[in-house]
């Protein structure tokens, strides 16, 4: 029973805990992507690892009904078979994406965005509820792997945040000395040599790190 419990913790905590919320991550930086051949790396990679966390939640799911009594008494299984239904509807929304030019785009992609996000959230926070219900079923300490858990969807939270300030910190020229040069004034002369005004010289503006992705 230990080990079956351990498995399906695994199991739950690789499709819903890290490689759902790694999946957006990637998406994430597509976006920056002007077009070609990088554009479609991510995307390809999103949708192979948003396919591999629904297969192997449903492994989790199977195994569970298998293996486990299902009273459904407490939150975690709860959780977990409304947000097995969620994650098969959001996958079928995916493999239902309609072209750039139709007018549906915008409306799938909102409920594609939304139900992605309800998804990781939800998912992270049954984790959690995982770890407690293998705590209080086995009586075994969970405490580090809670902190290894915590630590890592920190990272991932840092990350996606960090994403959308990247590239507003390289306008500000602020990373790894990108700073613009300051302005020097020179004395220009006017005919009469007796008015004078600052006019600033011409200086090309350095960009260390013009594209992190580049």
């Amino acid at each position: 029973m230990k080990s079956d419990v351990a498995l399906h913790g695994v199991l739950l905590w690789l499709s819903m805990g890290f490689l759902a919320p790694l999946g957006i991550l990637i998406i994430r930086m597509s976006h920056r992507e002007k077009g070609g051949s990088r554009r479609k790396v991510f995307f390809y990679l999103h949708v192979i690892l948003q396919a591999l966390s629904v297969l192997l939640v449903t492994s989790g799911a199977i195994m569970s009904m298998k293996s486990f009594e299902n009273s459904f008494d407490n939150n975690h299984q709860r959780i977990g078979v409304a947000l097995y239904g969620v994650v098969w509807v959001q996958a079928v929304i995916g493999f239902l994406r309609p072209h750039r030019e139709s007018k549906r785009r915008s409306t799938w992609y909102f409920l594609h965005w939304m139900l992605g996000t309800v998804i990781t959230l939800v998912g992270i926070i049954n984790t959690y509820t995982g770890l407690e219900a293998y705590h209080k079923k086995i009586s075994a300490n969970t405490r580090i792997w809670t902190i290894i858990f915590t630590a890592q969807v920190s990272f991932m939270a840092f990350f996606y945040l960090f994403q959308d300030k990247w590239e507003y910190m390289q306008k500000q020229g602020v990373i790894l000395g990108n700073i613009e040069p300051m302005i020097t004034p020179t004395t220009i002369t006017t005919q009469s040599d007796t008015q004078k005004m600052l006019v600033p010289e011409p200086s090309a503006k350095r960009n260390a790190l013009k594209n992190l992705f580049d």
